[in-house]
């Protein structure tokens, strides 16, 4: 399995993407990592260069720079020339933890769209904090601010075929998010994408959904437009960092008594980190392109680009998205003959 990775890209790149690849390079036996990249920088890194291959770019797509000008302009830039790779099926998957649009860019423009798919759309992966374990995915998390009924239905065929295939859920619960649980609640986007998603046999789908139920496990997939979604996934992660940040100080500032208490409860105290931890469930995949194209925070340090990395070879040995692709030209083939009077069969 070999991935293409943006060695360039993020807030500490090279040094966190080369040392979270070489971790998975020595974990997996069937990796081979192509890092893209300032050549000399990231050598210095990579004492052991067993199944890495280093391949020189002299451009960075910076985290401020115009999406679909810094893919058409810098043409040698380590996103892009992965990118090509990947489209050229010299590498199975696209990895970056830099500049979300681009990245983005990168997947639609040269990745490509799988035929049929609208408007691919980012799934994110988020913890559940009822039971000892659990998450959940949001689909759109930002790639798309607008959408019609149709791309969250698409949305949810994605994420459930996701689910599935990925974290192994057998009938994954499908939740549309929307401002009340009652049917008739919502926009006309969301009035109209209900009654699709409740018209599909095959999705397990459970109705409307609200944020505030999300962390508790209501669904296993919620269904949003780019714009809701990001929103919601923003203000998750800000209260997530908010209360572990506030129980920290109120930890420390509560004098030898309370120093106490933390001391009994530490080991309590990691299990509720560890639970809240997103950078083991790896980064957000575009979800609807020809391989997968895969985004860690601009953030991620060594260990989330290592259990991204992880991710990336689930979907790629699961063969998700040839699989997906199988199963939605069959799903576009059979509405096309139903359309035309055809018999469908199963």
């Amino acid at each position: 399995m070999k991935i293409a990775i943006d060695a360039m890209g993020g807030d500490n790149a090279p040094e966190s993407v080369v040392k979270g690849a070489l971790n998975a390079r020595d974990e997996f036996k069937d990796l081979e990592l192509i890092l893209y990249g300032d050549e000399q920088q990231i050598r210095a890194l990579i004492a052991n260069d067993e199944r890495i291959k280093v391949v020189n770019t002299t451009e960075v797509i910076g985290m401020n720079d115009e999406p679909v000008k810094a893919i058409r302009k810098k043409k040698d830039s380590s996103l892009v020339v992965a990118a090509n790779a990947v489209k050229a099926k010299e590498a199975d998957a696209l990895f970056s933890c830099g500049n979300t649009g681009a990245l983005l860019t990168a997947g639609l423009l040269l990745v490509g769209r799988i035929k049929g798919i609208s408007r691919p759309g980012l799934l994110s992966t988020l913890p559940v904090v009822s039971g000892q374990t659990g998450a959940f995915n949001l689909l759109d998390s930002g790639a798309n601010a607008d959408s019609k009924p149709e791309h969250l239905y698409q949305y949810a065929l994605l994420g459930k075929y996701y689910a599935q295939n990925v974290r192994g859920l057998k009938e994954p619960r499908i939740g549309l998010l929307n401002n009340g649980t009652e049917p008739h609640k919502g926009s006309k986007l969301t009035q109209e994408a209900y009654q699709l998603l409740a018209a599909d046999e095959s999705l397990n789908f459970v109705g409307n959904v609200e944020a505030k139920d999300l962390m508790q496990g209501v669904c296993d997939v919620v269904v949003a437009d780019g714009f809701t979604g990001n929103a919601v996934l923003k203000a998750i992660e800000g209260t997530a960092l908010a209360v572990m940040s506030l129980l920290k100080d109120t930890i420390k500032n509560s004098g030898t008594k309370g120093k106490l208490g933390a001391l009994l409860l530490k080991d309590d105290l990691k299990s509720i980190k560890g639970r809240m931890d997103q950078a083991q469930y790896g980064g957000a995949v575009l979800l609807g392109v020809k391989a997968p194209v895969v985004k860690a925070h601009g953030s991620s340090d060594a260990r989330t680009v290592y259990y991204t990395l992880k991710q990336i070879r689930t979907m790629i040995h699961e063969e998700m998205v040839p699989n997906f692709t199988t199963y939605w030209q069959a799903q576009q083939a059979l509405a096309k003959e139903v359309s035309n009077g055809g018999k469908a069969t199963e």
